[in-house]
């Protein structure tokens, strides 16, 4: 080799050691998310800033949730998002860590609402931070009614008949007890059923059957049995609504006279993550108003930090309800630890698979 191309080497080697480190620092923090919160144009500035890849996998309930971590999961993902029925058990099991909130500054910025319940709160620590929250509506085909139905009875109407679908998932139980008032003097009611009570939900919701196209597992799922016309109405998410939209179907939601249930999601680091600052760093990041934007404009979920409302237009910010989220909020009872989870599971299996 003669010694300019020797020199030649090793100069494009030298210039290429920046790169070649670079690969091979960047790390990657495994999430186990719902659909929506780890779209592209939401984390690419953080991948960016913190030289790393997002590696998303999507759970269809929060039961999913809870069984990968149990399986050995928590030492498999960083970061999750359970909803307000399993962060508790989650923290309590031992599977997410306590954060420390000097490294996450814009935790005291998010709904006081949100971060004073006790939900992932224990021994004086906080493991983790309201991200988004919202309702389970009635979402319906607007030209298949008159008007906005005013009770969650319609979803029994027998002129429905395979024309309905709810989520398989015990929160469809929640529906059931709303439904039959157990919640009107005790709205943790819900979460806390006898035996008698689920028996009577049970008894309603074999009754449904008859109008059931199909139970849904994934949002995707929802919003394509509306696009091709197999449903006409459901009990779905606002991701929904915004999917439809966006397609041009004629979409609307509403909250019956009964009100809803509602979930309130929180970001978590397992127990078992490699990536504990890393994870701080980005549970920091995703709750920044313009983070929140970025979810919010795919999810069209509410976001936990009310500043978001400064990066939106009036219009979208009174359709987030970021107008007046207190008195939205008087509409829904907010999911809760369910201590006989177990027991609301059996009763949801018999449900599917009575015939």
């Amino acid at each position: 080799m003669d010694t300019f191309s020797h020199t030649f080497r090793k100069g494009v080697l030298l210039a290429l050691l920046p790169f070649l480190a670079a690969c091979s620092r960047e790390r990657s923090l495994n999430l186990l998310v719902w659909e929506g919160y780890a779209d592209a144009k939401a984390v690419e500035a953080f991948e960016k800033e913190h030289q790393c890849k997002i590696k998303a996998s999507y759970m269809g309930s929060s039961d999913e949730l809870v069984a990968k971590l149990k399986g050995g999961g928590s030492g498999v993902y960083d970061v999750i998002s359970p909803s307000s029925d399993v962060a508790t058990f989650l923290m309590r099991s031992g599977l997410t860590a306590p954060l420390d909130l000097s490294k996450i500054p814009t935790y005291s910025k998010l709904s006081p609402r949100l971060t004073s319940l006790a939900l992932v709160k224990q021994d004086g620590k906080t493991y983790g931070v309201p991200f988004m929250w919202g309702p389970d509506p009635m979402l319906y085909d607007i030209t298949a009614f008159p008007g906005p139905p005013d009770s969650w009875n319609v979803l029994w109407d027998p002129r429905l008949k395979g024309k309905v679908s709810v989520w398989d998932d015990i929160s469809t139980i929640y529906l059931a007890a709303q439904v039959l008032g157990f919640d009107k003097n005790d709205p943790s009611a819900l979460y806390n059923l006898t035996d008698e009570q689920l028996a009577r939900c049970k008894k309603k919701l074999l009754e449904l059957k008859p109008n059931i196209r199909k139970y849904w597992a994934t949002g995707g799922e929802l919003t394509n049995l509306f696009a091709n016309r197999e449903v006409v109405i459901a009990v779905g998410w606002p991701l929904m609504t915004n999917q439809l939209r966006k397609q041009g179907f004629p979409i609307a939601e509403t909250i019956p006279r009964e009100n809803t249930t509602g979930w309130i999601d929180h970001l978590m680091i397992t127990s078992g993550s490699k990536n504990k600052d890393l994870a701080e760093k980005f549970l920091e990041y995703m709750i920044t108003a313009k983070a929140q934007k970025g979810v919010t404009d795919v999810t069209g979920y509410t976001p936990s930090n009310p500043e978001t409302a400064t990066l939106l237009s009036p219009e979208e910010a009174r359709s987030l309800h970021l107008d007046n989220p207190e008195a939205y909020m008087q509409k829904i009872n907010f999911w809760q630890f369910v201590a006989r989870r177990d027991r609301y599971n059996e009763v949801w299996n018999e449900i599917k698979a009575s015939q």
